[in-house]
């Protein structure tokens, strides 16, 4: 093992914003049935996926790189809303409770702290499991706090911090998350308009050395003030939104028209959703946090100022429905319009009905594992290799994000590689 990258001794103590919330209790309830034999850790890239050695030989990548074991990981977190991790997985209605009855005991035992919470930022939740805080700072203490009990309590060796509660509404990038001292300033003088509950649960991670996780959409620690600080706190982090469904698709399809000089002339893309996270999105101000991630994607992909023949004048609109009767059943439809040889249209129908918290929950796992492996390895700031499980992935003013979901795998495997002192394989050989 390449010297600097430390053993995952200890336990792991994972601390989600949304602990109860589908996402959080379906990836909890995965992990424990798993490593209690009750449940294989599908989708999951740390538990299952394989890598390719430099003398050709294939392995594990959980044996390739000094991952933290699940039984070692220890969950909590906050919420808005007091149930425990089972109560809530029930309320969820992702998983049946035939699965959920091994790991009753020990779902019963994950009770949420109060969450920092700001009713304007999700206008149509009303959580009643709530910090009362006097200014952002305050909430800031007050999460810090948690986390350091929390450690305590568990005898936690180190801290992830993942935020896998709703999308807030949608800021634009201001004054005030462009340095660190601005970023303060702001959360002492308490200004709300600039300032969200998620940027106080990734200040406190990050002030506690704990990475931290953004696994929705919304401004967070893509700013140059978060930038910041995780380098000075010598912090990973990562994000943003979880690249489970839709979005999963669009960075396999594109690459392939694009690799093969195939034109798009237009991409419909629509939702129909009735969880929490539907609820939350019906209301205008958080789909557009959503939208704008989403619509990120393809322009990255094709370049079109490269080939503004195939590419320059794509239609591109997506839309999500709030359904209730569908709960955590997400479908998704895509209309995708090209054309080839000749400027001869075709058409490609896409119906994806699929399960969001069953495909989101190993993604999350995921990115917590490899977020404490990061750390372990002397990694801090962007973590650019994790983008393979983003669906708008973290980058600097510098850099274009890179979406491609191939490429985007090739980047995790090459960091793997240099943790260990690997290098690719000759596959011609």
């Amino acid at each position: 093992m390449k010297q600097g990258v430390q053993p995952a001794t200890g336990r792991l103590g994972v601390l989600v914003a949304g602990v109860g919330g589908a996402v959080a209790t379906t990836m909890i309830a995965g992990t424990l049935a798993s490593r209690k034999g009750l449940a294989k850790p599908i989708g999951s890239i740390t538990q299952l996926a394989t890598m390719r050695m430099q003398n050709n030989e294939e392995k594990l990548i959980k044996d390739i790189v000094p991952l933290t074991c699940l039984d070692d990981v220890v969950f909590g977190g906050w919420d808005i809303f007091p149930d425990n991790a089972y109560e809530a997985a029930m309320y969820a209605e992702v998983l049946k409770e035939k699965d959920l009855a091994g790991i009753k005991e020990e779902m019963e035992t994950i009770k949420p702290m109060p969450a920092a919470f700001d009713h304007n930022w999700a206008k149509r939740l009303n959580g009643t499991h709530v910090k009362q805080a006097a200014t952002r700072w305050d909430m800031v203490e007050q999460l810090r706090r948690d986390i350091r009990e929390f450690k305590a309590a568990n005898h936690c060796e180190r801290i992830v911090v993942l935020w896998a509660a709703s999308t807030e509404i949608y800021i634009p990038l201001s004054d005030e998350h462009m340095s660190l001292a601005a970023m303060e300033k702001a959360m002492k003088e308490n200004n709300t308009q600039v300032i969200s509950p998620s940027m106080c649960y990734a200040y406190a991670a990050i002030a506690e050395g704990a990475p931290f996780v953004m696994g929705a959409p919304n401004l967070c620690v893509d700013t140059p003030a978060m930038w910041e600080f995780s380098k000075k706190m010598n912090v990973p982090i990562s994000g943003k939104d979880f690249k489970s469904g839709q979005t999963l698709m669009k960075t396999v399809l594109a690459p392939m028209f694009k690799t093969r000089m195939l034109g798009v002339s237009g991409w419909f893309s629509t939702n129909i959703l009735g969880n929490r996270d539907g609820e939350v999105l019906d209301d205008p101000d958080n789909f557009k946090t959503k939208e704008v991630s989403k619509l990120s994607v393809i322009d990255t992909i094709f370049e079109p100022e490269k080939f503004p023949d195939l590419y320059g004048d794509v239609y591109h609109k997506v839309r999500i429905n709030y359904y209730p009767p569908r709960k955590d059943n997400k479908e998704a439809w895509d209309n995708i319009d090209i054309f080839g040889w000749m400027g001869y249209p075709m058409e490609i129908k896409v119906n994806f009905l699929c399960r969001d918290s069953i495909l989101a929950a190993p993604i999350a796992l995921d990115l917590v594992l490899f977020s404490d492996l990061a750390m372990r390895a002397g990694m801090c700031g962007i973590q650019t290799w994790l983008s393979f499980f983003c669906k708008s992935p973290m980058h600097d003013f510098e850099h274009q994000p890179e979406h491609d979901l191939f490429v985007q795998w090739r980047m995790v495997k090459q960091t793997l590689r240099q943790m260990i002192g690997e290098k690719e394989p000759d596959y011609l050989a």
